[in-house]
């Protein structure tokens, strides 16, 4: 199946954190979207290896996408090298989307930006014909380079070379979040557990505050920053969101 737009995060739960509300969207739009977890987020402090996945088919149905894979490198340990780059270069060639969205390249957690390192690197070397990879089948498969990598905001300390208005599907958005009821705080959530950066009500409230701060920096109530290390280009000023005076 071919993407428009492939969603790169190295644990579950990051894509909805960082650009869900565009992927959304894109899929009302028309666009066929999916996601890619690196990991399976193993080492999370709250809930199971069960709940996570649970948790990421619910994200992922209420996001709309197509499909929703894990390639289950190590969390924490895992590292940008041939192996893993090369599942990761086969599965780009094998969605061959025009667009790939991944982990910001720089975090506070290291995860975070060894993958979007990694993602990067491997949407370069998918476009090279002497590295072999074979799909599920044992076909070889074709090159494939994407147009655009963007890189979604997952702090506070990056300014975004893109932003988009996501406020027609914010709410769509957060219940893909919270649908991670064992990682953050939601009604829904179990009350046990040890308290964690994340699952403390104070994290979502930060996650509501920046999408409204990138979106009043444009004019409109709520939106998802991106860098780009490529120039993005438009081919019409219809494509400006136009600030009301």
């Amino acid at each position: 199946m071919k993407l428009d737009i492939l969603a790169i995060g190295v644990h579950p739960d990051d894509v909805e954190l960082g650009c869900s509300g565009t992927i959304i969207n894109e899929i009302k739009s028309g666009k066929k979207a999916g996601i890619v977890d690196l990991t399976q987020g193993e080492l999370g402090t709250r809930g199971t290896l069960e709940t996570r996945y649970q948790e990421a088919a619910q994200a992922a149905m209420i996001i709309g996408v197509q499909v929703r894979d894990n390639l289950k490198m190590r969390d924490g340990f895992f590292e940008n090298d041939e192996e893993n780059k090369l599942k990761l270069i086969s599965v780009i060639r094998k969605y061959q989307p025009e667009i790939v969205i991944g982990n910001v390249l720089s975090d506070r957690h290291p995860d975070h930006g060894r993958a979007g390192k990694m993602i990067a690197d491997c949407c370069f070397l998918s476009g090279l014909a002497k590295i072999e990879t074979k799909d599920e089948t044992g076909k070889v498969q074709q090159r494939w380079r994407p147009s655009y990598v963007l890189h979604y905001i997952q702090d506070w300390y990056h300014e975004p070379d893109l932003l988009i208005d996501i406020s027609d599907v914010f709410e769509q958005r957060m219940k893909s979040i919270e649908a991670y009821s064992t990682q953050f705080h939601t009604s829904d959530g179990p009350t046990d557990g040890p308290q964690t950066y994340i699952s403390t009500p104070d994290f979502l409230e930060s996650v509501i505050a920046r999408a409204r701060m990138f979106g009043k920096r444009i004019g409109v109530k709520y939106a998802e920053g991106f860098i780009c290390e490529k120039k993005i280009g438009i081919r019409s000023l219809d494509a400006l969101i136009l600030n009301e005076t």
